[in-house]
């Protein structure tokens, strides 16, 4: 009975508004994004002047294809952005958006974004959703699927998962770098004091600390705020505050615009109605197709696999950011458990890797020059992230055995620094990488951090 229950509860009609609206929002910055990417030259500079590319542990299949191909994605990638705004063939739109999308975003790991995380979870759950039975040139085509309805769950899952990429990143802050060291705000805030209207506010010292509190606060109660019907226009407000500040002060790209979009989703029904009502008033298709006296069609039932994969999907968000925990050490160090867990702008990291490679049978040994290989800003995330030092070694036992070299080893000197301390070895210099290969397990190779033992 409460199973029942429950799924009455989230296949109870509600207005489809909300869906719309966030339908439209998201596809139009999706636009902006592919344009903007393009008109960078990053798609260039990305996946067609690069020799090499670090996998994902387990998306190694995920290979640079290319040239003609890398646009012709890019292409693609713009059409169901298109697609999804417009809802136009709207499903097929949308599972073209999200497999270009997430295809090229698994092509290198030094590009991870949290933002490009968000942007593939939110394409994929858009997927799901009948988000085009209103404002949609699809209702031209399949007029009777026209609906002011939808299930209730079809906006909840949005909510829900905007909720936990604010609360998870708030809860990521609480630590003791963060709110009792100010770190990392205390040296990237002084370096802003020029910035219009807020740099000022830099020069004192307790802004570090009071941005670092106020950035935890905001993140783990936001949702409630934006949430409580009272509350919720002074919470918007915050949020186009807090994104616009962070715009300013770091290079994110479009994440906040994606979020001060992507929270109207909180707003009442009556404050999308309103708005949809009025983008229907001036486009003359949606007006006509929102306007024709056909069947509205009810929700349909939801299928038990969809609402089992949701279940999956959740139950993975929830969990997965929590697998730090079955590591030994310092995330931040180790960065084991660390993608994928919306940790968000918590650290300032750089570190240089000086790699060897000797031939074990003459016993000469050379140094690498990283920049024949990599692009600077490839060089500088690999420097520091030991995984992607593990992938680079391998690379270059795999280039060097080409050049002729007798069954290369492959050690490391690298030198990191975290929050501005000290720097200090992160792996052996004397360990030989390829005897080592990348798993789940803890990696014992990482040397301990020397400064404390938070994680």
């Amino acid at each position: 009975m409460a199973t029942k229950g429950w799924r009455s509860q989230l296949e109870q009609p509600v207005s489809i508004a909300p869906l719309i609206t966030f339908r439209v929002v998201f596809g139009l910055v999706m636009v902006f994004s592919v344009l903007r990417f393009w008109y960078l030259g990053w798609i260039e500079d990305h996946y067609i002047d690069t020799q090499v590319t670090f996998d994902y542990f387990g998306f190694e299949w995920v290979r640079l294809l290319p040239p003609f191909w890398m646009y012709a994605l890019h292409v693609l990638m713009l059409l169901g952005a298109l697609g999804i705004t417009l809802g136009l063939f709207y499903r097929v739109s949308a599972a073209l958006f999200f497999l270009t999308f997430t295809y090229t975003e698994l092509i290198d790991l030094t590009y991870y974004l949290n933002h490009y995380y968000f942007v593939s979870i939110a394409s994929f759950l858009l997927m799901l959703v009948p988000a085009n039975r209103r404002f949609a040139l699809d209702n031209w085509i399949w007029p009777a699927e026209y609906s002011l309805q939808t299930p209730r769950w079809t906006i909840g899952i949005f909510k829900l998962q905007i909720a936990i990429v604010y609360v998870y990143a708030g809860l990521a802050k609480i630590n003791s770098d963060w709110l009792l060291r100010a770190l990392p705000l205390k040296i990237w805030l002084p370096a802003q004091d020029t910035l219009p209207l807020i740099g000022g506010l830099f020069k004192f010292k307790i802004t570090p600390w009071l941005f670092s509190w106020l950035g935890m606060l905001y993140d783990t109660t936001i949702v409630f705020w934006l949430s409580w019907r009272k509350s919720r226009v002074l919470a918007y407000l915050s949020v186009i505050f807090f994104h616009s500040v962070t715009g300013m002060l770091f290079q994110i790209g479009v994440f906040p615009i994606v979020m001060i979009g992507a929270t109207w989703i909180f707003f009442s029904e009556r404050f999308h109605e309103t708005l949809l009502e009025w983008l229907e008033r001036r486009g003359a298709y949606f007006r006509k197709s929102a306007n024709l006296v056909f069947a509205k069609a009810a929700p349909k039932a939801t299928p038990n696999w969809l609402l089992c994969l949701l279940v999956c999907h959740f139950s993975f968000q929830l969990l997965f950011p929590w697998r730090y925990l079955l590591y030994p050490g310092n995330v931040f160090w180790t960065e084991e458990g660390y993608r994928f867990s919306w940790r968000v702008m918590l650290m300032e990291k750089a570190g240089t890797a000086t790699f060897y490679v000797k031939d074990t049978q003459t016993g000469r040994e050379g140094v690498v020059d990283n920049s024949e290989f990599l692009k600077p800003h490839q060089e500088k995330q690999m420097a520091m992230q030991p995984d992607m030092i593990l992938q680079f070694a391998h690379f270059l036992t795999e280039h060097y055995e080409q050049k002729g070299v007798h069954q290369p080893a492959v050690r490391v000197e690298t030198y990191v620094t975290l929050n501005a301390r000290p720097s200090q070895l992160l792996i052996d210099p004397e360990m030989d990488l390829t005897t080592l290969k990348d798993s789940w397990k803890p990696k014992s190779w990482i040397l301990p951090y020397a400064y404390d033992t938070q994680k």
